[in-house]
């Protein structure tokens, strides 16, 4: 085996881990929101708000993503957690979820948020959303 083939395995093999690591919005969900949205969308009620059929989360696309920059009432920021990308995934996966049929979230469009509202871009820290 040469060192070229030697080196397009190792390069394969990182690839291959950096895909496996990417997740999508519905994990992203489950990782981040669904110990109080629950997987269902439904919250709990009187403490945490349902996703499910929720008027506002199918709302604007920069007021939905606002409330994961900067947070809500209890609920804390994903700013420096999540970066533009998953928070759009995780908004795309909530707004089609449950019965919810709102419009995709690009990356671009929380990045624009982010920028009006004066967000530092993430860290993926792990403490990064404050909770």
């Amino acid at each position: 085996m040469s060192i070229r083939h030697v080196f397009a395995a190792a390069l394969a093999a990182c690839t291959a881990l950096a895909h496996a690591d990417a997740m999508d919005g519905k994990s992203l969900f489950a990782k981040n929101c669904a110990a109080c949205h629950q997987p269902t969308g439904r919250g709990i009620p009187g403490a945490f708000p349902a996703l499910a059929g929720n008027t506002f989360v199918q709302g604007a696309p920069g007021e939905v993503a606002t409330v994961l920059l900067k947070g809500r009432g209890g609920m804390p920021d994903f700013s420096g957690s999540l970066d533009d990308d998953e928070i759009a995934q995780v908004l795309t996966y909530v707004r089609s979820s449950w019965g919810n049929s709102a419009p995709p979230v690009s990356g671009q469009d929380v990045g624009s948020t982010r920028t009006a509202l004066g967000v530092a871009p993430a860290s993926h820290s792990r403490f990064g959303n404050k909770h």
